[in-house]
């Protein structure tokens, strides 16, 4: 699975996402090795910070934490195990049809994606919630369900490997340090993120998006706006909903929406969907409960710095 430096250090000690600024070389530091960055943002590979010189160890080793069925949703599967996870699904869990044992391969047991039914005899397997999200078949309020507590166990991890790391004054303590502030600082982006869902009546029909924002809606609906206006003659834009703290969601909703996508141009996170489609998709993520925060994703949105003046 490939994983990529997402985050540099600016001169202040702040760490920038790639998505916050331009393409090419940057001011920005790695968090690592304070190696200087280039901003790749290309169309084919995702958005990454590059080192202008030699690729640092923990960079080049994929060693950094990144979020939890975040931007990747094969957890972790094998090619052959994820495969066989989407046959199985194409040919028994669309329908909801039990599946014998005999087709099940030890991969899918061992990640959790399937679970035995022992209420029918002999025994056969079914879809976890989890077993859904490779194929982008689990609704949204239980992807939610799924995912925020392997947020914060994976944020309790880091958190333990950074403790040790300082306890026993580990070679390796300022890269444990640095990956806690990674974790945290990809945690806060997420929570500090609102779900948006538009409807947009153009000239030629409507379409709509999903984004998230961390400013109000309203002005991102305006840049909405003049970025169509450059592919229609007309273009009025109604919100269907906000949802606050769920950035986590963009994502797989793209994940599982992606056969209804419409590029418009180089712009990506567009959709068609028929009246029926946009009711049930509009349902699903109206089903969502507001995000309860935890104490420790309060801690991370108001930027706590305890840990920093400790470890430092």
């Amino acid at each position: 699975m490939a994983m990529w430096l997402k985050y540099g250090v600016n001169e202040d000690g702040i760490l920038i996402c790639i998505e916050d600024i331009n393409r090419g070389k940057t001011l920005l530091k790695c968090p690592y090795c304070n190696g200087e960055l280039t901003a790749k943002k290309g169309k084919v590979k995702e958005h990454h910070f590059a080192h202008n010189d030699q690729t640092c160890r923990p960079i080049a080793n994929r060693e950094f934490p990144t979020l939890p069925l975040y931007d990747n949703f094969n957890v972790q599967l094998s090619g052959k195990d994820l495969a066989q996870l989407k046959l199985l699904w194409k040919e028994y869990g669309v329908k909801n049809y039990p599946i014998s044992s005999y087709l099940v391969t030890p991969g899918l047991i061992k990640a959790g994606m399937l679970r035995k039914n022992v209420y029918l005899t002999p025994p056969e397997y079914e879809f976890t919630d989890l077993g859904k999200i490779p194929v982008g078949a689990l609704e949204l309020t239980l992807f939610n369900d799924v995912q925020s507590p392997l947020l914060l166990k994976k944020l309790l991890k880091v958190e333990l490997a950074f403790n040790h790391a300082k306890y026993k004054n580990a070679p390796d303590l300022a890269y444990r340090f640095t990956d806690l502030k990674l974790y945290r600082a990809q945690l806060k982006r997420i929570l500090s993120s609102s779900l948006y869902f538009l409807e947009i009546e153009t000239n030629i029909g409507i379409i709509y998006k999903i984004g998230v924002t961390q400013r109000p809606v309203i002005k991102r609906v305006a840049e909405v706006k003049i970025d169509l206006l450059a592919h229609y003659s007309s273009v009025a834009v109604k919100v269907l909903g906000t949802w606050e703290h769920r950035g986590n969601i963009e994502l797989y909703f793209k994940h599982r929406y992606r056969d209804f996508n419409y590029p418009i141009g180089s712009l990506t996170e567009y959709y068609k969907f028929n009246t029926e489609d946009v009711k049930i998709v509009l349902c699903n993520l109206q089903q969502m409960q507001p995000k309860i925060l935890s104490l420790d994703e309060i801690d991370i949105l108001e930027e706590n710095t305890s840990l920093i003046q400790v470890a430092v």
